[in-house]
């Protein structure tokens, strides 16, 4: 009697798989046709977030432009400089902050390139409202959960070290511009200079007080963070200043680097009302040239919103490329 070969997977002659049958027909196509073009289309619910997202983006950009509107940008646009060496230190100027957090989070985390993106988005947010970007930022990083498992305890003492930051250059600089600058203040707003920087300094002291109980990383990773952050503070008053200069050259660059001190502890003081227009009016006493100053402030001012609508466009027709 002969018998059936079999093995894995192979069974008698009476189990022997059928014949594929062709398959079928659709009108005005072959039957080889590919038909991948009929797969049904993504469910709704899959596409909402393409859809919330792009929803954000142009919200941003109407808050953002009308912004802009407010400040007469139209009349910006005329006034701006010609100089290159300008728009050079403004660039730098602009990205200090993320390149710094990028710096910081690099060492933390190791962040990938990628990771400057979700910075300058952060950057961008936290200028819209504050401290919404550390938010954004905080669900980027929990997305990636490989690149690292608590993101919480970092970002929430990035965030604190650069207020802390902050508030201790504003003390500095106002020990060394005390003395030069009391006699411009009246009686009422030397009071309000003293009783804000008693706030500062308030706003700092739990934080160093309860450092153990506050943060999360350990003692040596805190003090780099804090000196990135102030050299970061630095470099930027020092490029605001020569970006100044180069608009508005017939100012010493010293003069400059003096008014970009004042205007970092001017914007730093809780109690002083109208910051904008005393810092204004500080310049305006110390340098003169008030309407070609004024517009340079309020230039100042407008630019980097300008740009934030730029990036934001930008970044939202990118996500909208992939997601599509």
């Amino acid at each position: 009697m002969n018998k059936l070969t079999t093995g894995p997977g192979i069974g008698t002659a009476a189990q022997a798989s059928p014949t594929p049958l062709p398959a079928p027909s659709l009108p005005g196509l072959s039957g080889t046709q590919d038909l991948a073009g009929l797969e049904p289309m993504a469910p709704r619910r899959r596409r909402w977030p393409a859809y919330l997202g792009a929803a954000v983006t142009l919200l941003m950009i109407g808050w953002l432009g009308l912004k802009l509107r407010a400040m007469g940008v139209n009349t910006l646009w005329s006034a701006l400089p010609t100089n290159p060496l300008f728009y050079l230190f403004f660039a730098l100027l602009y990205l200090a902050p993320v390149t710094g957090d990028f710096i910081i989070f690099r060492r933390l985390w190791g962040i990938p390139a990628a990771g400057y993106v979700a910075l300058a988005k952060k950057r961008i947010a936290n200028d819209m409202l504050n401290y919404s970007g550390e938010t954004y930022f905080y669900a980027w990083a929990r997305q990636r959960a490989s690149m690292v498992a608590a993101p919480f305890g970092a970002v929430k003492d990035v965030s604190i070290l650069s207020a802390v930051a902050g508030n201790m250059m504003t003390l500095a600089m106002i020990a060394v511009a005390m003395p030069l600058g009391i006699g411009l203040l009246t009686p009422r707003g030397l009071q309000n200079a003293i009783w804000s920087v008693v706030i500062v300094f308030g706003m700092s002291l739990p934080f160093l007080i309860f450092s153990k109980r506050v943060f999360s990383l350990p003692r040596r990773s805190l003090w780099w963070i804090f000196g990135v952050h102030c050299l970061r503070l630095i470099a930027g008053s020092v490029l605001l200043a020569f970006a100044w200069h180069y608009a508005l050259p017939t100012v010493s660059l010293g003069m400059w680097l003096l008014l970009s001190a004042a205007r970092m502890i001017v914007g730093r003081l809780p109690l002083v009302p109208n910051k904008d227009l005393l810092f204004a009016t500080f310049a305006t006493l110390l340098i003169g040239q008030d309407a070609q100053l004024s517009v340079l402030l309020a230039m100042t001012a407008a630019l980097p919103l300008l740009v934030h609508v730029v990036l934001v466009a930008l970044f939202g027709l990118v996500d909208l490329i992939r997601k599509a």
